[in-house]
C-alpha cells in the first residue's frame, strides 16, 4: 500500500509516540510498504527520515517545553501534494494542528482515515492545572476520532473506556519489543560500578520523560523509602523533562544520566534489577515492556501496560491505580529479596517476548486494509 503518516514526533525526538512509528516504519518498509510522511521541520538539521516521500511543515515548540513541538495548520499545502501523489490510506498519529490539517485535506481529497491514540491529552488538563478544559479537550479528541475509519488504541481497558464515552471505531494495537536489543544479556558491570553498586548491590531505575504527568512525587517517595529500608540501594533515573530539577533537588542520593542512546539504553535497563513505573498518564508504557524484557522485576499501576502484560505476583508487582501506599509499599518489600526479583525478572522477560513488532504490524496493516477497502466499497455504491 501506499501509506502516509501523519505525524507532529518523530525521531530522534525522545518519546513513545516517536518510537512506535519508528519501529512500525521500520517493518513496513521491510515489508515492500510505499511510505509518505508529514511531520513539522525537525529542530536537529539532517534528521532525515527513510521515506519515499516527505512533506515538512513549519512548527513551534510547545511554550515552557521545548522537546514536544506541533505543526502549524497546513491544509492547502496538504492537499496539493496528496493530489499529486496520493495515498490508499493515511494514518494520523497526533491530533494537533497538523493532524487536524491532514483530516480535513484527507476528507476533501476522499481519502481513508485511521488514526491512533497515542496520548492521553485529557488527562494531561488535570496535571497542568487546568482540569476546567478537560471535558471540552475530550469532546473535541471524540470529533477528531469519530471522524475516522478506525482509532488504534493500545489497551483493551482503554477501548472500553473510550467506547463509553462515545468514541467510535476502536480496535486494539498493543506495542511490540526487540527481545535481542533489551535483554539481561547487556548488563555492564563496569556501567554499575559508575553507580557505585557492587555486583550484589540492588540498583532500582526509572525511565521517562520527567514532567509533572509522570507522578513523580510517589516516584521520589518510594525511592525514598526504598533508600531507608535497604541504605546500600543505588536509584538510577534515565531520562529528562521539564521537573528534572526539582527531582535532583529532592533525590540528591540518585544517579541522573538525562537521555541516553539506544544501545546504552538497553545496557541501563539490563544493569538494574528493580525498576518503577508511577505514573498514571500512560497509554500505553513502552518502557515497562523494555524493563520487563531486560528482565527486571517491575512495580507499575493495574493501568495501561501494566494491567496488559503484570500477572500480579509472577511478572512484576502491580497494583489498583491509584494504591499510592501500596505501590510504595510494595517497592520497599521488593527490594529486600534478591530471589523474589530475580524471579519476577525471568517471568517478565518470557512474558515481554510475547509481544513482536511484527504481529504488531500485522494488526497495523490490518486495520489499514479495512479502511481502504470499505473506503472503496462506499464510493462504488455511490457510483451505482
Amino acid at each position: 500500500m501506499r501509506i502516509c503518516l501523519v505525524s507532529e514526533t518523530w525521531t530522534p525526538e525522545v518519546n513513545g509516540v516517536a518510537h512506535t512509528l519508528a519501529q512500525l516504519s521500520g517493518e513496513l518498509l521491510a515489508r515492500g510498504h510505499h511510505l509518505q510522511l508529514i511531520r513539522p521541520r525537525p529542530r536537529v538539521p539532517g534528521s532525515a527520515a527513510r521515506m519515499a516521500s516527505e512533506l515538512q511543515v513549519p512548527g513551534l515548540a510547545v511554550p515552557g517545553y521545548r522537546q514536544v513541538r506541533f505543526g502549524l495548520p497546513a491544509t492547502r499545502r496538504i492537499a496539493r501534494w496528496w493530489r499529486e501523489t496520493p495515498p490508499d490510506v493515511v494514518y494520523l498519529a497526533t491530533q494537533g494542528p497538523l493532524g487536524w490539517s491532514a483530516q480535513r485535506a484527507a476528507r476533501r481529497l476522499g481519502l481513508p482515515l485511521v488514526a491512533g491514540w497515542h496520548t492521553n491529552f485529557d488527562h494531561y488538563c488535570r496535571d497542568y492545572g487546568i482540569p476546567w478544559l478537560a471535558p471540552l479537550v475530550e469532546a473535541r479528541l471524540r470529533t477528531f476520532h469519530n471522524r475516522c475509519a478506525a482509532t488504534l488504541v493500545p489497551t483493551h481497558a482503554q477501548r472500553d473506556d473510550l467506547r463509553q464515552r462515545g468514541f467510535q471505531g476502536l480496535r486494539c494495537m498493543a506495542r511490540g519489543i526487540d527481545g535481542t536489543r533489551f535483554s539481561p544479556g547487556h548488563r555492564d558491570e563496569a556501567l554499575r560500578r559508575r553507580w557505585g553498586a557492587g555486583p550484589h548491590t540492588p540498583v532500582a531505575l526509572h525511565v521517562g520523560r520527567l514532567a509533572p504527568e509522570k507522578n513523580l512525587d510517589l516516584l521520589r517517595d518510594s525511592f525514598r523509602a526504598m533508600r531507608a529500608a535497604h541504605p546500600g540501594l543505588r536509584l538510577v533515573v534515565v531520562g529528562d523533562g521539564p521537573s528534572r530539577r526539582s527531582l535532583e533537588r529532592s533525590l540528591p542520593e540518585a544517579h541522573f544520566t538525562g537521555f541516553v542512546s539506544p544501545e546504552a539504553l538497553a545496557r541501563h535497563y539490563a544493569s538494574a534489577d528493580l525498576f518503577l513505573l508511577p505514573s498514571l498518564s500512560e497509554t500505553w508504557g513502552n518502557v515497562l515492556l523494555e524493563a520487563m524484557a531486560s528482565g527486571l522485576g517491575v512495580i507499575a499501576f493495574r493501568h495501561a501496560a501494566g494491567a496488559e502484560l503484570i500477572d500480579d505476583g509472577h511478572t512484576g508487582l502491580s497494583l489498583a491505580a491509584g494504591d499510592e501506599a501500596g505501590f510504595r509499599d510494595a517497592a520497599v518489600a521488593l527490594c529486600q529479596h534478591p530471589a523474589r526479583w530475580a524471579r519476577l525478572g525471568r517471568a517478565a522477560r518470557t512474558r515481554a517476548l510475547d509481544y513482536t513488532w511484527s504481529a504488531i504490524t500485522d494488526t497495523f496493516l490490518s486495520t489499514l486494509e479495512d479502511a481502504r477497502e470499505n473506503r472503496h466499497a462506499t464510493a462504488s455504491a455511490c457510483r451505482v
